[in-house]
């Protein structure tokens, strides 16, 4: 199975705390490296999980509160003191060019590569990406400002060809592309080999759904619907819900409730509340909604795909 893995860097809230870093992600998709959201920190969290800067060029925010777009300046700056010449492709609501631009001018005079922002709305589901390997959606979200999560979709594979039988019908090398792509092979004598016998059918692809701040929105289940791995806010546990509400986040509970009526494969919860020391509470109360799902912390490593079962 090809590379779809996701490295957590950091998974606490607005409130600093010793025991964890901001939000930030990095999602490793055949080696190439995909940023969503950018607390302070980052950087160093991006080392510690052993990532290379070179692999990174793009990076995905969710909205702009500081706590998940405060490290973007120390980032691009190293990328520059490091001689980078690639460019850096940043995707983000409305306003980020406007607050981090002057901030650039004033202390990179002499940046080795560009930084180059791609600007959304967030009311409506948007296509902002695409490459050869995924696309990236937004997810709508409801929180004090503008915010979105996003959808990582991996692209079907070409079917996997049977040596074997590619010998043993001594087809030539300038048919595997068309017969990758689903053609039968006729033999010299006019026999039809069917694409059946010669292929077999490549990975079904996977889905990465990361859903930033945000209160409870039971419509996404119809977005998420069966995503191989759901990130969901968890900032307090259910006892907690009128605070939850006035700051338009989530429970536990909720984020448990949600995919479970999605049907994803496995759950994860972070953006944790400082007030819990210990974040065993919000694992439980998950678990009792969702049997599949896991604490973030840092420098966790996943595999999109993989089940989470209870220890």
């Amino acid at each position: 199975m090809e590379k779809f893995e996701l490295h957590i860097l950091g998974c606490g809230s607005a409130l600093p705390t010793t025991r964890h870093f901001p939000t930030s992600q990095v999602l490793n998709v055949r080696d190439k490296l995909y940023m969503i959201d950018c607390g302070e920190g980052a950087q160093l969290q991006f080392r510690k999980s052993r990532l290379k800067f070179s692999r990174l060029n793009h990076i995905f925010i969710s909205h702009l509160h500081g706590d998940h777009c405060f490290g973007l300046l120390g980032l691009i700056s190293t990328l520059n003191l490091l001689g980078r010449t690639a460019e850096l492709h940043i995707y983000s609501p409305v306003g980020l060019e406007q607050l981090l631009q002057p901030m650039l001018d004033f202390f990179n005079h002499q940046m080795t590569y560009k930084v180059i922002f791609h600007e959304f709305e967030t009311k409506d589901s948007l296509l902002i990406y695409e490459d050869r390997s995924i696309t990236v959606t937004t997810i709508p979200l409801r929180h004090r400002m503008p915010c979105c999560g996003f959808i990582f979709a991996e692209k079907p594979r070409p079917s996997h060809i049977v040596r074997e039988m590619i010998d043993f019908y001594q087809v030539p090398l300038y048919e595997l592309n068309r017969i990758k792509n689903g053609a039968d092979y006729v033999t010299p004598d006019g026999e039809v080999i069917p694409n059946s016998r010669l292929t077999r059918p490549s990975d079904l692809p996977r889905r990465y759904a990361y859903c930033s701040d945000t209160c409870y929105l039971p419509h996404l289940v119809s977005q998420l619907k069966g995503v191989d791995l759901l990130f969901h806010e968890a900032t307090f546990v259910n006892a907690d819900a009128s605070r939850a509400k006035e700051t338009f986040h989530t429970t536990a509970g909720q984020a448990a409730q949600l995919a479970r009526d999605a049907e994803v494969k496995s759950l994860l919860i972070g953006h944790f509340s400082a007030r819990y020391e210990d974040e065993s509470c919000l694992l439980e109360e998950a678990r009792s909604v969702f049997p599949h799902t896991r604490l973030a912390q840092e420098t966790l490593c996943v595999q999109v795909g993989e089940t989470f079962f209870q220890a």
